[in-house]
This record gives structure tokens, C-alpha cells and sequence, in this order.
């Protein structure tokens, strides 16, 4: 079912691998064109778009873009027990994760009477987006959420889009995640026209102000990603998201049903998720693929998940050893990586590109997705190279706030002016001798 690159006895390079190896393709200047109006129009006529927008992408008008208090406290009411036990559970493990994230503010002295200190500094208001496509995300408001609370984000607000089942209202599940983790904002909104109204602001249908974010976050599909791309500057992002993505490196010691049953779990999102097997045996990889057929059969979305697994962003790489295997997905850099081979725990310590790892045979990436603790709104598309999921930092800003005496600075003085002059900026030089112009030289 998956086709195979077979690698063994040969290491390409890390650029060669990237061009060799299976990536779903999302081309986001290709609909740039096609969101520039949606901005537009936001920004020009509010909310008035917003609603028009709306009715044309979703099939639904809502009354009003802010979701009303009772119908979140409604929601709560009636959600499912289990659902309920679950979503705490969520929220509670991923307080505990997120809390050892914060930083503190450190002081340093450079010299006697001069300090560098480094502040952060929260934003002061998000906007959080939770998908409503193909699935149903409450998982995302719990992500999204706890870090920007746990940074002590002042203001923030959810953003999910209205569905035509339930009156133009986001999804109950998604409302009641948002009532147990105390948010009292959400937008029944979705798409680019959610990040525009996000950025610009507007007047809702009854007159209140729906205030602009300073940052937003959270996953979407590409017109989303395409309006967070334009209006990036204005407010600030976390990241284009691309395609949700799974690579499991295995060794002949992985069993062939965990390994088939966690690539369906991502292919399973959406017919561009990318489910990627990187293995030093073709006899599991051969088990895997006689799994698959059987596993996706008796799948719900099986026709999606087909679609995924025999799809070019999908496959199985064959290599000679671990270490050369740790080369391929080191230079795939994916966002959820699995490791199952012999020693995981010691194999998972020499990763160094992904959005997260997941160690040995009872760590799933559904696990992380869920319960884990961990965060799952993560880099896609090799941006693990260099860019991490989202976390408390995401909603920190780092002030350095320097404080120098007379003394201190006049110690440094000559150095100053010296630089400001190779430079050829002789005005910050004077800047500072200003200050002693008085003195005997």
C-alpha cells in the first residue's frame, strides 16, 4: 500500500533527502490571490463581510459573530459525561506540562553599576483558532488555550467556525472545551475571514466591539494559512501549518499492528496527511503493508484514509541501520515522530528534528494528540528544522531593560564613540559624550 524508497547502502545528503523523500504539497502563494479580497473586504466592511463570507463558504449566517454566554454554559450542560472526564483530564496534564515552561526574569551585571535584564513580557491579547472541517477539535481549544493562560495572556478569544447543524454555532463540543478552561470569548468565525476579523477588529451585529489580537495561533486549511501569510506583521503567528504528518522509524523489533494502526491514526485527518514508515527491515515493512490493507478496511474513514496512505506525500523508506535512519527523518524533520526500535529511548535522544517524539511502543502519537500533557499544535512541512510547536514562549516576548549609572557608562564611552565612527555614524558617538561635555577632560 505504501510505496517504498529504498536507501539501503546509501546515505544522500540532507538537501537530496529532502528532495527525495514524500511531503504533501501545499502551495500557499497559489491562493493568496484568492484570500487578498476576503482581507480586504474584512477590513473595509467588518463584520458585514464577515457574515457574507460566511454564509458563502460555511452555508450558514450566524446571528451575531460572538457566541452568547448561555449558549456556552449550555453546552457544558449538555456534554457527554465521558466527554467531560476526558476533556479534564486534557486540560489538567497539560496545565501540569505547561507550567514548568515558564521563565523568569534574570538580571545580569555586566559591570558595577550596569545591568542587562531580560523581562518577559506576555502578550497582551490572542486570538486562538479551533478547526471545524472534516473533524471536530475541542482537543485544539485545550492546546491553544492552557499555554496562552498559563503565559498570563490577558485578554485572548477562540475562534471556531459556525456550523449549519447547530444553528450557526461552532460545534457544542468545541463551546463546552472553551466553558471548562474558562473562556468567556469565542467567534463563531472560520477560515481567512477569522484571521482577518482577528487582526482588524470590528462591530458585531449588536454593536459590540469585537477587539483586535496582537498574536494568533492554531492549526487551519490553506486559506487560513494563506491569510495568516498576508496579514503576518500586523499581528504576530505561530506558524504557517501545513498538512498534519507522521513518521515512524521501526527496526525488525516493532510490531507490524501498532506501527500500521499509528500511520491510519494521522491519515485518518484529511486525504493530504502524510503517514511516512523509515525502517532497517523490509520484513516489517512488508508485515506493515499486509496490516494496512486489513486495518483500513475497518476503519470509519477508510475511503479518506486510502486516499492518504497511497497518496505521493505517503511511503516507506528502506535504509541499512538506525543511525541512517535517524539521517532520513532527522532531514524530514516531522511533526509528530515515533520511535520504535530496540533501545528507543536512547535512539529518540539523538533526534534532533521534529515537532515531537514519541518513545517506544506504548508513546502513540494519539497519546500526545490527547493526554499526553504535551502540546499538539505542531511544525509541519520540515519547519521542525528550525521552529518549535506551540508552547508558553509562543506567547512571551523577551524586553531586555538596560540600566547603566553615570560611572558605568563613562567606562564604556570611548568604546561607544569608536564603534558609532567605523560605522559612519557619528551621532550615536555624540549621544553619549553629550553627557559628559561638561567635564574636564
Amino acid at each position: 500500500m505504501l510505496s517504498r524508497i529504498d536507501l539501503r547502502g546509501r546515505v544522500p545528503s540532507p538537501a537530496e533527502l529532502r528532495a527525495a523523500l514524500p511531503r504533501a504539497e501545499m502551495d500557499v502563494d497559489a491562493v493568496l490571490d484568492r484570500v487578498r479580497p476576503v482581507v480586504d473586504a474584512v477590513r473595509h466592511r467588518g463584520v458585514e463581510a464577515v457574515l457574507a463570507y460566511t454564509e458563502q463558504f460555511d452555508q450558514v449566517r450566524p446571528a451575531s459573530v460572538r457566541v452568547p454566554a448561555a449558549s456556552l454554559a449550555e453546552a457544558e450542560a449538555s456534554l457527554d459525561p465521558a466527554v467531560r472526564e476526558a476533556l479534564l483530564e486534557s486540560i489538567k496534564r497539560a496545565r501540569v506540562v505547561h507550567a514548568d515552561q515558564r521563565r523568569a526574569d534574570t538580571t545580569t551585571t555586566v559591570v558595577d553599576g550596569g545591568t542587562v535584564t531580560e523581562r518577559w513580557v506576555p502578550v497582551r491579547r490572542v486570538g486562538l483558532y479551533a478547526p471545524g472541517g472534516l473533524a471536530v477539535y475541542p482537543s485544539s481549544v485545550v492546546m491553544n488555550v492552557v499555554p496562552a493562560q498559563t503565559a498570563g495572556v490577558e485578554s485572548l478569544v477562540v475562534c471556531s467556525p459556525p456550523q449549519k447543524d447547530y444553528n450557526g454555532l461552532p460545534h457544542p463540543t468545541v463551546l463546552a472545551a472553551c466553558a471548562l478552561l474558562g473562556v468567556e470569548e469565542v467567534w463563531a468565525v472560520g477560515g481567512a475571514q477569522a484571521v482577518a476579523l482577528l487582526a482588524y477588529g470590528g462591530t458585531d451585529t449588536d454593536g459590540a466591539v469585537l477587539e483586535s489580537v496582537d498574536m494568533v495561533t492554531g492549526p487551519g486549511n490553506i486559506y487560513l494559512t494563506a491569510a495568516k501569510r498576508l496579514l503576518r506583521g500586523l499581528i504576530g503567528i505561530d506558524s504557517e501549518a501545513g498538512p498534519t504528518e507522521i513518521a515512524i522509524l521501526a527496526d525488525g523489533s516493532a510490531d507490524p499492528v501498532h506501527v500500521a494502526a499509528d500511520l491510519i491514526s494521522q491519515a485518518e485527518h484529511d486525504t493530504l496527511a502524510a503517514s511516512v514508515l523509515v525502517t532497517t527491515s523490509p520484513e516489517l515493512a512488508d508485515a506493515v503493508d499486509v496490516e494496512l490493507s486489513r486495518q483500513v478496511n475497518a476503519t470509519k474513514h477508510n475511503e479518506r484514509v486510502l486516499t492518504a496512505l497511497t497518496g505521493k506525500q505517503s511511503g516507506c523508506v528502506l535504509v541499512s541501520t538506525v543511525d541512517d535512519g535517524l539521517t532520513v527523518v532527522d532531514a524530514y524533520a516531522a511533526e509528530h515522530l515515533e520511535i520504535q526500535t530496540a533501545s528507543a529511548r536512547s535512539v529518540a535522544a539523538r533526534v534532533r528534528n521534529a515537532g515531537a517524539v514519541f518513545v517506544g511502543a506504548h508513546s502513540p502519537v494519539s497519546l500526545g494528540d490527547y493526554c499526553a500533557g504535551s502540546n499538539h499544535v505542531l511544525p509541519t512541512g520540515g519547519c521542525a528544522r528550525h521552529s518549535s510547536g506551540l508552547s508558553v514562549q509562543t506567547f512571551l516576548k523577551g524586553i531586555h531593560v538596560v540600566d547603566y549609572s553615570k560611572d558605568a557608562l563613562r567606562e564604556v564611552a570611548s568604546k561607544v564613540i569608536a564603534l558609532a565612527n567605523a560605522e559612519d555614524l557619528p551621532a550615536h558617538g555624540q549621544a553619549v559624550a553629550a553627557r559628559f561635555q561638561d567635564e574636564t577632560p
